[in-house]
């Protein structure tokens, strides 16, 4: 065999270049590997079949010869999670690359259970279970988004059960694939398809049971997150009470069965007629008792003396205004009576002390005149030597006035017998 480089000029054979990528594979040896059986045909003995990856679209063809069959799992079949002992084996005449199973088998419980298990916590610490975030359904939901397998059970189950509830209730169907690789994707599809319509006020996921490994799909870690990130209250209606996949714990309700969501989304309309009866009948019953025990008390009232004749509240009242207003009179006279008796009695006081008193009595007020200012009324003389002689006096009498002119002091013996 030729180690020279090939070249536009010295090109190598196609069977050197198959050759040397047998003889490369050969190298690689065994390797464990895990998928889904996605083709599975039994052709001479052997088995002709495709492992596809669990998370994304790969897909290896692969070949169980006759000898090896014997010695795996005989109910291995299209769509089982298996691990598998592969060699890979480049065909040198059909140019073709297989993987050529040595051992085979199903993925055991337990792995599943444990992986499970593990995301199930690591979930639950990131609080997607939390009491707090399930979100209360709607009492009657105008439009409902299903989403199951297509002409499945589950889907007959919801729609029959829930038409019968309520005959007008609309649903939105979208169809998934609820078993198998497919599930995750188109669960998450329609999930975000239903969650999205504006139209949908609840959102019911159904399938009718199954055993543990056909409900995987349902635990899938993408599933539960876009389970979590619905805005629309979400009903997980897998119908499996042994073995509850994660979608059951974050969905705002978990019913038992699809027959079981329809029930507990869609209110009966007999049943709620009959509450509504049964309303009207306890309110009809309350407001003729309070009625009555309304009447009663108004009749209790009106026997009262009060009311019975509630003239006499005006007749008592008329008399005690009546003498009110007459006190109110008596007091008022006595009050003017005694301020005029006080007038009087301050007015004889003023007046007795009144100069013009004194006057009526004889007396006489000399004052000087002052007729340069031609204002009569001067000082007051109460000497002799206020008054020299020839001083202009004005003398005021009880009635009018006087003027006089001083002559001088009196003679002492004028004013003893004056004296």
């Amino acid at each position: 065999m030729s180690d020279a480089p090939a070249t536009m000029e010295a090109p190598w054979p196609v069977a050197l270049l198959g050759t040397k990528l047998r003889d490369y594979i050969d190298r690689l040896g065994t390797v464990w590997v895990e998928g889904e059986i996605t083709q599975w045909g039994a052709s001479g003995g052997n088995v002709y079949g495709k492992l596809k990856d669990l998370e994304i679209d790969a897909t290896v063809g692969f070949t169980i010869w006759s000898s090896v069959r014997a010695k795996i799992p005989a109910d291995l079949k299209q769509g089982d999670h298996v691990v598998a002992l592969v060699k890979p084996n480049y065909w040198l005449k059909g140019g073709t690359l297989t993987m050529q199973v040595m051992a085979m088998k199903h993925v055991g419980i337990g792995d599943l259970l444990e992986r499970l298990e593990r995301l199930r916590r690591q979930l639950a610490e990131e609080g997607l279970f939390d009491a707090s975030r399930k979100r209360p359904l709607p009492f009657l939901p105008q439009c409902i988004g299903l989403v199951t397998g297509k002409d499945s059970d589950a889907e007959k189950d919801v729609l029959r059960n829930a038409e019968l509830r309520w005959p007008s209730v609309r649903f939105r169907v979208v169809h998934a694939a609820v078993q198998g690789d497919r599930t995750p994707g188109d669960v998450v599809s329609a999930l975000q398809t239903l969650d999205a319509d504006p139209e949908v006020d609840v959102i019911i996921v159904a399938r009718g049971g199954g055993d543990f490994q056909n409900l995987l799909g349902f635990s899938d870690e993408r599933v539960v997150r876009a389970a979590a990130a619905c805005t629309t209250p979400l009903v997980s209606a897998i119908g499996h009470e042994a073995d509850r996949p994660l979608l059951d714990d974050v969905a705002d309700l978990r019913a038992s069965t699809p027959t079981d969501a329809a029930k507990r989304v869609v209110p009966d309309v007999a049943e709620e007629f009959a509450r509504v009866q049964q309303t009207r009948v306890r309110l009809s019953s309350r407001v003729t008792s309070l009625l009555g025990h309304e009447i009663d008390r108004l009749a209790t009232l009106r026997t009262r003396p009060a009311l019975a004749d509630p003239s006499w509240i005006v007749d008592s009242r008329a008399d005690e205004l009546t003498r009110t207003v007459a006190r109110g009179a008596e007091l008022i006279d006595r009050a003017v009576e005694r301020s005029q008796r006080e007038v009087t009695e301050l007015r004889a006081h003023l007046r007795a002390l009144s100069p013009q008193r004194t006057l009526d009595r004889g007396y006489a007020i000399v004052q000087r005149a002052d007729p340069e200012a031609g204002v009569p009324g001067g000082a007051v003389i109460r000497a002799e030597a206020d008054a020299p002689a020839g001083t202009e006096l004005l003398v005021t009498l009880a009635s009018g006035a006087i003027g006089a002119s001083s002559t001088g002091p009196a003679t002492a013996a004028a004013r003893t017998d004056d004296e």
